[in-house]
């Protein structure tokens, strides 16, 4: 088989996509490098989106493992891989979607101690579903210290999935237009007292939250988790309720930006600009 006709059978699972975009748009996927932190209800499901869209280099980050209350909303969380790894198991999955794609996983912390260990910087797209604020906060400012430099990548963020019920009122915006998310609310508050005044797309809801959340069993006697030594969740005070069909289309917008940026890009389609990462 020749390299043009052995090309032409691995883009075959993309055909669709290709009729869509164009042969000059997935070129582009095949040679763009994303990082995605965060593999939860939304991370996982991005990371998926981006591989089955025919995405060519994709680092996956998440210090978790899968537990069995995950299985409701996460890509990766089935019955077989409760204790895994969360990036393990998601990165088997991905390459079995495309084994040609190149997948980096991490089962590793981000903040600001750790940020330059992930090379970042290679990367032309974050996007950003981490649940820790603090750690949230790191990987936005480290994000905008980079495109300072002029070489960093572009940002997309998740903000609150949890407590929603309704996928049709999420909505993307600057992080400062945002309302009616009480963690996009916790994020401008963090940002404004580390003197971050730079701007970058989110995708949030602002659906009123249906839930206030209950005491976590996490850690303790009757914890549902397989590996409880390396469970977040009892460091929480609460646990919110989550459905997928939120969760998962957050994750499918997040992707969609990556690749209607890509896109628009390459056909110049006058698409309203999404708002560039900035340092202020």
């Amino acid at each position: 088989m020749t390299g043009t006709a052995q090309r032409g059978t691995a883009r075959a699972p993309f055909h669709r996509l290709e009729l869509l975009v164009g042969k000059e748009a997935l070129d582009i996927l095949e040679e763009t490098a994303v990082f995605v932190a965060g593999l939860g209800g939304v991370g996982g499901w991005a990371a998926e989106a981006l591989v089955r869209s025919g995405l060519g280099k994709i680092t996956i980050v998440d210090s978790d493992s899968v537990c069995i209350t995950n299985i409701n909303r996460q890509v990766q969380a089935l019955p077989a891989t409760v204790g895994l790894p969360k990036a393990a198991a998601l990165m088997k999955r991905l390459l079995d979607i495309n084994p040609r794609c190149e997948v980096r996983a991490f089962n590793r912390v981000f903040s600001r101690e750790t940020a330059p260990f992930f090379e970042i910087e290679k990367a032309a797209y974050v996007i950003d579903a981490i649940d820790s604020l603090s750690c949230k906060l790191d990987l936005i400012e480290y994000t905008a210290a980079l495109a300072a430099k002029g070489a960093g990548p572009r940002l997309f963020s998740s903000m609150g999935m949890a407590c929603r019920l309704d996928p049709a009122r999420l909505k993307t915006a600057d992080i400062w237009e945002t309302s009616g998310c009480p963690l996009a609310r916790l994020v401008r508050q963090g940002l404004r007292k580390r003197g971050f005044t730079g701007g970058f797309t989110v995708v949030y809801s602002d659906e009123q939250c249906i839930s206030g959340g209950a005491g976590t069993l996490c850690g303790g006697g009757r914890c549902l988790c397989s590996n409880k030594d390396t469970e977040w969740c009892s460091s929480k005070k609460v646990i919110n309720g989550s459905i997928v069909t939120v969760t998962a289309a957050a994750g499918m917008i997040l992707a969609s930006l990556v690749i209607r940026d890509i896109y628009s890009r390459t056909a110049g389609t006058g698409q309203k600009s999404l708002p560039e990462i900035r340092h202020g």
